[in-house]
Parts: structure tokens; C-alpha cells; sequence
């Protein structure tokens, strides 16, 4: 057994007593900081800190609570500190728990989730008050907080390794992303004779989206991309709208994305972004997505993918660039070059495009795959974390156990 299963299976048989978090805690509302001078001091919002002030408004350890906006973006702070109106910080009571343990705890019940208004997200002192916090042996304080602080001791640990984890394994993505781009430049770089350049409309079709109404979409029912859900490699599906066909007299079906698919955002902040639809599911383009049709025996469709990733930058100056770029089809199709190599000869031209599709196509899943590269090694560290992190702060409930 380890210390800390030592430590309650001695002085915690029964589990542990939940406390109010009003009863252990005071919370205080955050101040107006543009009187403040410049200083040493952090000034925190609930985005974080924002500035350094000459005053602090409370130098003791303390946890902080988004009352605004990101709920779920708590913080730890054992400096002195200021807050402003959109955060609270506590005031807490160290004869019955340790700050650091009260922390960890908190970022385990889900405040993100605990939306209180409507519009922008906000939190409120008298729903904070009462969430139970798990005392452990709380007639024996000295041995409680002996506890607590073994606890946050293993998650301290937990938490640096994890980060450095995170840290190599990110810089490591970094690097691999330069290699990919790299190579696909060396590779879709060719001597004058080596191809001959074509227009994007000379070797592919494009297809349009649909005008889905946004106040036609519902929970359930036919997914629809927007330009939203490109994310400049894949197309991310976690934040998706649906529409039943019933409500449209247009043939929606012509509209339809299949499994391997290359889509292009074709305004906003995506303008220009690739993804390649990865899905079993059947989507639907919406307005301002396109999706590129490759012409049989002439384009290779994984070979026009990273051609495409290579041509964003100059895309998105297609697009006039600036604060709304708009990227019309007719333009992208004419004034867009792509290497053919062997034109000629469409069975070695389609070959050669593979091959080094192939070849691109490994790096590729080693730098962005969700499910086999680093990105999923990164996702993993941090379940890992989280896993560890409930266990340690996992108690039987004596109600429970005395049922």
C-alpha cells in the first residue's frame, strides 16, 4: 500500500466527513483594478492574469473561482494577488483543510458544467457555498490535514510530470510538423520540364454547399459541415449541426460528403483551411464549404490533399486576406496551379502522384493523427492525470457505507 492508502485505511475506516464549502471557505467578490499602478503584484481575471499591480488584495494561499465566462478555469495562487469582478478568491480556513487539496478537488466537480444564466456564463457565491468538499478523520485535524497535503503532494508530482511530458512530446510534434513540411515542399517541388502546371479546373470538379437555414437545424437528425468544423487538416465533428431533409424542398442528397472527401472554408476565420473528411458517417455541405472532385485518371485525391495544405497562405490571399476574406470557386479553380507530373500519360502520371501521396501521407499520420500519432500520445498523458487524480481523491461516502 502506498503512504496515502496507509493513511485512511488508519484514520479514515468509515470515509471521510463532506463539508459545505461555505463552512471551510469564505468567498470574496474580485475589485475594479484600473486605480492600481503598475507593480509586482498579479491581477487575475477568469482568463487568467492580466497585468501586475503596486497592491494586492490578499496575501494568503487561495483558490480562485471564475465567476464569469471560462467557469471551469480555476487557479491556484500562494503569492500575494488582486482579482477583479469576474473571478472570485476564497479565503480559506487552513486549521480545516489544505489549500492546494481544496484545489485539486475543485477542478474535479465539473464547475465548467454549472452555468447559472443565460448568455455569457456566469457563477454565483450561494451555489459555489454549497458544494461538499471530502474531509478526511475530521475530529483528528492534524491527521487530516497530514493527509491532504500527502495528497497534493502526489498530484504536485503528478501534475510536473505530466507537464514535462506534455512539454517534450508537444515540442516533439513541433518538430515532426516541420519535417512534414519539409518534405511535402521537397517533394512537390519539381524542375521546369519535370510537369506540367494545370489549373485546379483542368484536372478536378468543385461543388458548391447548400444553404441549410440556421433556424431549420436541429439536435439531431443529418449532419452539416460549416466552415467551422475545418480545422485545416481533418474536419472536427465535435461541434456539429443536423437538419432533416422533410424540410427542404431542394434535393439536399446532391449535397452529400463521403469518406475521404477534401473540403476547403471558403470564408471567415477559416478562409482557405483544407480538411479531409474522415467519417462514416454521411455529412452535408453546407454554404461556404466547397469540396474538390478529382477527374478520374487525372488527379490523384490524397496527392490534391497535401498539395492543397502547401497552397493555404496563397489561397487565402485569393481570398482578398483582411478581417472578412472571401474566396470565390471560379477563382480558386482558374488561378490555382498544381504540378502534374507525366501528363501525358495518365497510368505513370497517377502513379507518381501516389507514391508521393504515400509517402506524405505516413508523416502525416504521425504528426496529426488523433489516433496514432503524437497528438494521441498527448491526449493519453492527460487522461492518465485525470484518472490518477480522481482515485486519490475518491472517498466511500459514510452515508453510503453505513446504508
Amino acid at each position: 500500500m502506498s503512504r496515502i492508502d496507509d493513511l485512511i485505511a488508519e484514520h479514515c475506516p468509515d470515509g471521510v466527513e463532506f463539508k459545505r464549502l461555505g463552512d471551510i471557505v469564505r468567498i470574496k467578490n474580485g475589485k475594479d483594478h484600473k486605480s492600481l499602478g503598475d507593480g509586482e503584484f498579479p491581477v487575475y481575471s477568469s482568463g487568467g492574469i492580466m497585468r501586475y499591480a503596486d497592491t494586492y488584495a490578499y496575501n494568503k494561499p487561495s483558490v480562485l473561482l471564475p465567476r464569469k465566462g471560462s467557469l471551469g478555469n480555476l487557479f491556484f495562487v500562494d503569492v500575494p494577488f488582486w482579482t477583479v469582478d469576474t473571478i472570485f478568491y476564497t479565503e480559506i480556513n487552513e486549521a480545516q483543510v489544505c489549500p492546494k487539496y481544496l484545489y485539486y478537488f475543485l477542478t474535479t466537480v465539473g464547475l465548467g458544467e454549472m452555468n447559472q444564466a443565460g448568455g455569457v456564463p456566469s457563477q454565483t457565491q450561494s451555489v459555489l457555498n454549497e458544494l461538499k468538499i471530502p474531509i478526511p478523520c475530521p475530529d483528528n485535524p492534524k491527521k487530516s490535514l497530514e493527509i491532504q497535503a500527502e495528497i497534493a503532494r502526489i498530484l504536485d508530482a503528478f501534475t510536473e510530470l505530466t507537464a514535462e511530458l506534455t512539454a517534450e512530446l508537444t515540442a516533439e510534434l513541433t518538430a515532426r510538423k516541420k519535417q512534414y513540411n519539409y518534405y511535402r515542399d521537397q517533394l512537390l517541388s519539381f524542375e521546369e520540364g519535370e510537369v506540367e502546371w494545370k489549373t485546379l479546373g483542368d484536372v478536378c470538379d468543385f461543388k458548391n454547399g447548400f444553404a441549410f437555414k440556421s433556424n431549420l437545424f436541429k439536435d439531431t437528425g443529418l449532419p452539416i459541415v460549416r466552415i467551422t468544423n475545418i480545422n485545416g487538416s481533418g474536419v472536427d465533428m465535435a461541434d456539429v449541426k443536423y437538419f432533416d431533409p422533410s424540410d427542404y424542398k431542394e434535393n439536399t442528397q446532391s449535397y452529400a460528403i463521403d469518406s475521404g472527401d477534401i473540403l476547403i472554408a471558403m470564408s471567415g476565420a477559416t478562409t482557405g483551411k483544407i480538411g479531409c473528411f474522415n467519417s462514416n458517417i454521411t455529412a452535408y455541405l453546407n454554404q461556404r464549404v466547397g469540396k474538390f472532385i478529382p477527374k478520374s485518371n487525372a488527379l490523384n485525391n490524397r496527392y490534391l490533399y497535401h498539395f492543397l495544405l502547401s497552397k493555404t497562405d496563397a489561397i487565402y490571399v485569393l481570398a482578398g486576406g483582411g478581417a472578412q476574406p472571401n474566396l470565390s470557386s471560379k477563382a480558386l479553380m482558374e488561378k490555382i496551379l498544381i504540378p502534374i507530373p507525366y501528363a501525358n500519360d495518365s497510368t505513370k502520371s497517377t502513379a507518381e502522384q501516389k507514391r508521393i501521396a504515400n509517402i506524405l501521407d505516413k508523416l502525416d499520420t504521425l504528426t496529426n493523427s488523433i489516433t496514432e500519432g503524437l497528438p494521441r500520445e498527448i491526449e493519453l498523458r492527460q487522461k492518465q492525470y485525470e484518472y490518477y487524480r480522481g482515485l486519490l481523491l475518491s472517498f466511500p461516502n459514510p452515508e453510503v457505507a453505513k446504508a
